[in-house]
């Protein structure tokens, strides 16, 4: 499985395609800018909704949902890069994430 550090993205910047796989009400709390959600407990029935047109860069909360969707996705035909340590690692590297009050930088 490939994988990616939440350095190595931040560097991809907006052209990065991030499929955030947590469930919607962690997702609302804080996500990274631009991600798209599809929760792990529902990514089976919704492939349609998963962008294949770039690799995916799959993260979750601390990288363990995540590792598994990438498995997932990778059988389906995805390209699909684990982000390791998810939104917690994000985060403690210093990258904004947005909130429902706003855009948070650390």
């Amino acid at each position: 499985m490939k994988s990616i550090s939440v350095d190595e993205l931040a560097r991809l910047g907006a052209d990065a395609v991030v499929l955030d796989v947590r469930e919607e009400d962690e997702f609302a709390e804080a996500r990274i800018a631009g991600a798209r959600n599809v929760p792990l407990s529902r990514l089976a029935d919704s492939l349609d909704d998963v962008p294949a047109a770039r690799p995916l860069h799959v993260l979750c909360a601390g990288g363990g949902r995540s590792a598994r969707a990438t498995q997932f996705l990778e059988t389906q035909g995805f390209d699909a890069v684990n982000v390791l340590g998810g939104i917690n690692e994000w985060y403690r590297a210093g990258h904004p994430i947005t909130t429902p009050a706003g855009t948070v930088e650390r």
